[in-house]
């Protein structure tokens, strides 16, 4: 079975197949074949791209976006820890994990993340990006600091760090009772 013809003319338009299909069809109204087809339009004016200027300011813009990026998730991370509870359980340890491992890789992959939008001209404005990037990568990590202090998990006290240091004594007990 062959290839119809319509098919082939399809994906590799002739010159004059489009000629024909013009010629056949009129333009839609208000459409202007100068604008698509980047010459000069009605005004006399050539349509150009953006100018270095305004591609550097794009791409700085861009690379703040991604360095605010941990901030959207920093609030929701903080309210799954607390929620979560204190208890060792494999939930939140999971999470904490996370809270742990996400901004390690993100902090260690700062280059290649903010590299396309790097310039001789951005340089200075990508290197502030980067830096709030760092950061609020380390509250992330803060976070994570946080919740595995409230689980206990974090030697603070100092008969976690002295063997002849006897604990602290409890001193509220909750007994269960039938």
């Amino acid at each position: 079975m062959s290839t119809p013809s319509w098919l082939l003319s399809y994906t590799k338009p002739s010159l004059a197949a489009v000629k024909k299909s013009t010629a056949v069809y009129p333009d839609p109204p208000s459409f202007n074949k100068d604008i698509i087809l980047n010459t000069k339009a009605k005004h006399g004016k050539e349509i150009v791209g953006p100018t270095s200027e305004e591609r550097d300011t794009l791409k700085v813009k861009k690379a703040w976006e991604i360095a605010l990026a941990p901030s959207k998730s920093l609030p929701m991370n903080a309210i799954m820890s607390y929620f979560s509870g204190s208890s060792l359980q494999i939930f939140s340890l999971t999470m904490t994990f996370m809270l742990f491992s996400n901004p390690a890789k993100a902090i260690a992959n700062v280059g290649p993340t903010f590299a396309r939008y790097e310039s001789e001209s951005t340089f200075s404005r990508i290197l502030q990006a980067k830096l709030v990037f760092i950061a609020l990568q380390l509250a992330t990590v803060a976070v994570g600091l946080w919740k595995m202090g409230s689980m206990g998990v974090l030697p603070t006290k100092r008969s976690d760090w002295l063997a002849w240091e006897s604990e602290t004594p409890v001193l509220e007990r909750g007994v269960f009772m039938s």
